[in-house]
């Protein structure tokens, strides 16, 4: 510890997480990579997550989080829009009152959703895809991803009603199923 000028700092090591490194949470649902926590952040949390082909989040909107997404491989059809009409059962005909539509995101697509912003995305491939993910504030994405998985650990027909309950504990309003081969 130095002082200078009568202020007191510490030393402040910052966090580097190699390739491949960082905590896995992983089902046959999904692959989540935790890279940086709210024990390294205050800012946001930040993962790297696998997106098998098949699976598909659900549309879903939330009162306090803002996210940002980048898609690193593959592909994924996203939304982030508020749209005319929500539907219960799918979110991929959906459309903006200004024609905003979903969209094919591809390699160095960025996806930023602010919080009450309708959002979604999904793997229609046939290959895995990837994506770095941030959610803000830290660390409720954190412990919804630990209990989301522990829910689809077993990798039959998700239990809708238990991650009903844990998404309205975590500050999500989910509008469509999630769902995954």
């Amino acid at each position: 510890m130095t002082t200078v000028e009568g202020l007191t700092s510490a030393s402040v090591d910052g966090l580097l997480v190699p390739p491949g490194q960082g905590r896995v949470v992983e089902t046959p649902a999904q692959r989540v990579t935790f890279k940086v926590t709210g024990t390294h952040s205050r800012m946001a949390s930040t993962f790297e997550v696998e997106v098998p082909p098949g699976f598909d989040v659900g549309a879903h909107v939330h009162t306090r989080s803002e996210e940002l997404f980048y898609v690193l491989e593959g592909e994924l059809d996203v939304l982030a829009f508020e749209p005319r009409i929500r539907t219960p059962d799918s979110w991929k005909g959906w459309e903006s009152s200004s024609g905003n539509r979903v969209v094919r995101a591809t390699p160095g697509t960025v996806i930023v959703v602010p919080p009450g912003c309708p959002h979604a995305f999904a793997n229609p491939t046939d290959t895995p895809a990837k994506m770095f993910f941030q959610a803000s504030p830290p660390p409720d994405h954190e412990r919804y991803f630990e209990e989301l998985l522990e829910i689809l650990r077993d990798g039959g027909p998700p239990d809708q009603e238990a991650i009903e309950a844990l998404r309205l504990k975590y500050d999500i309003e989910q509008l469509t199923p999630l769902k995954h081969r």
